[in-house]
C-alpha cells in the first residue's frame, strides 16, 4: 500500500532581478522576472514502512521536495497524495500524521527543560495528560533521553539536541517522519546512535522514513531504497543495496605515521595510493577485490600508524558519476 504517491511533481520560483538598462522606476513597475526551475516532473511512490533515502547534489531540490510534500510549499505542477491527503490543501490534517525534522532547524524550547518541549508538543498535536505522560516514557526509554531529559536544551551536546529533535517530532506516534540533513554535524558516535534509534523506531512502531542526507553512511545504513535527483529531475531509484555495490566499491584510508614516512612500499592488489606526503598518505580500497579489514589488517603490517581515518567517496562525486554515466548512456 502507497502512503506517499508523487506524480510529475514541479517546483518553480519567480522573482523579480535588477536591469541597469532601466531607471528605478521602470525595475520598480516592470521588473523583468527570472524564473528557477528547483524540482521538474519527478514521480514516486512509498510504502508504509519503507525507509527512503532522498538524495542529491546541493541545489537538486531535495529540501524544496520535502517542504511540498510536509505541505510547507505549494507544487508548481503535478500531485501529491499523502496518506489520502494534499499536503496543499490538508496540511492542518496531516501535520498530525507526519513529523519532520530539519537537522539546521530546531523546533525544541532552548531555555527550558527537555520535558517541556514534549508536554508542549504533546498538547498542541492535542494528546490527553495520561497520553502525553505515556507517551513521554515510551520515547525517554527508546531515545535514552532519561540522563538528559531535565537540562535546558541550549545545554545539550549536538548529538543529544538531535536524538530530542527526533524524539519530539514522534510524540504524537506520526506514520511517516521526514528528515532533512539529521546527522549533520554530529560526531562518528553520537551519528551511529542516532542511526540506531530510528532504524528501531521503524522496526517498533513501522514508522515511515524519508530521509535527505549527504552522509553515506545514513544512507548505507539507514535506507532501503534510495531516491537520486540531480538539477530536480529523478535520474535514479533503486534499492540501497544497489547502489552500494554499484557506487560505493572504493573505500578511502587516511593514514598518519607514528613519525614520517620515509618510504613508500608497493601496496598489495585491491589498494593503491592516492597521495603521498611524509606526514599522510591516501589509500583508496577496491573493496570488489580485497574487504577493508583485510585491507587495514596488511596496511598496519607495512606501516606504524599513530591515527587511521576509513571513509568512503563524498556523495557528491559519487552522484556526479552517476548522472555523467546516465547522460552517456542515452
Amino acid at each position: 500500500m502507497n502512503i506517499i504517491s508523487v506524480k510529475n511533481l514541479s517546483k518553480e520560483f519567480t522573482f523579480p532581478i535588477k536591469n541597469d538598462k532601466y531607471g528605478w522606476f521602470k525595475n520598480l513597475l516592470h521588473p523583468e522576472i527570472k524564473k528557477v526551475v528547483a524540482v521538474s516532473g519527478i514521480t514516486f511512490n512509498v510504502k508504509k514502512g519503507e525507509r527512503i533515502a532522498f538524495i542529491g547534489p546541493n541545489g537538486a531540490g531535495k529540501s524544496t521536495t520535502i517542504k511540498m510534500l510536509s505541505g510547507i510549499l505549494f507544487p508548481s505542477g503535478g500531485t501529491i497524495d499523502i496518506l489520502g491527503m494534499n499536503p496543499s490543501k490538508d496540511r492542518k490534517r496531516l501535520a498530525y500524521r507526519i513529523g519532520t525534522v530539519f537537522g539546521q532547524r530546531s523546533q525544541l524550547l532552548p531555555n527550558l527543560p527537555l520535558t517541556d518541549s514534549l508536554e508542549f508538543y504533546g498538547v498542541m498535536y492535542d494528546l490527553t495528560n495520561e497520553q502525553i505522560k505515556i507517551r513521554i516514557k515510551e520515547l525517554i526509554e527508546i531515545f535514552e533521553l532519561e540522563s538528559f531529559i531535565d537540562q535546558p536544551v541550549r545545554k545539550l551536546s549536538l548529538g543529544q539536541r538531535m536524538r530530542a529533535e527526533v524524539a519530539v517530532s514522534l510524540i504524537h506516534k506520526p506514520e511517516i517522519i521526514f528528515l532533512d540533513e539529521p546527522t549533520i554535524g554530529l560526531d562518528v558516535v553520537a551519528k551511529k546512535t542516532l542511526r540506531d534509534l530510528l532504524l528501531k523506531i521503524n522496526k517498533e512502531e513501522n514508522t515511515t522514513i524519508f530521509l535527505t542526507s549527504h552522509d553515506v553512511g545514513d544512507i548505507e545504513t539507514l535506507c532501503d531504497r534510495t531516491i537520486i535527483i540531480n538539477h530536480g529531475t529523478l535520474i535514479k531509484d533503486l534499492p540501497t543495496v544497489d547502489l552500494t555495490k554499484t557506487f560505493f566499491n572504493e573505500k578511502y584510508i587516511d593514514i598518519v605515521p607514528v613519525d614520517k614516512f620515509k618510504e613508500f612500499p608497493i601496496l598489495p592488489s585491491g589498494i593503491e595510493y592516492i597521495s603521498k606526503d611524509t606526514n599522510k598518505i591516501t589509500i583508496r580500497v577496491d573493496i570488489d577485490q580485497i574487504s577493508v579489514k583485510e585491507s587495514l589488517k596488511k596496511l598496519l603490517d607495512i606501516f606504524e600508524v599513530e591515527d587511521i581515518d576509513v571513509y568512503y567517496k563524498d556523495l557528491e562525486s559519487v552522484i556526479r558519476n552517476i548522472y555523467e554515466r546516465d547522460s552517456h548512456s542515452n
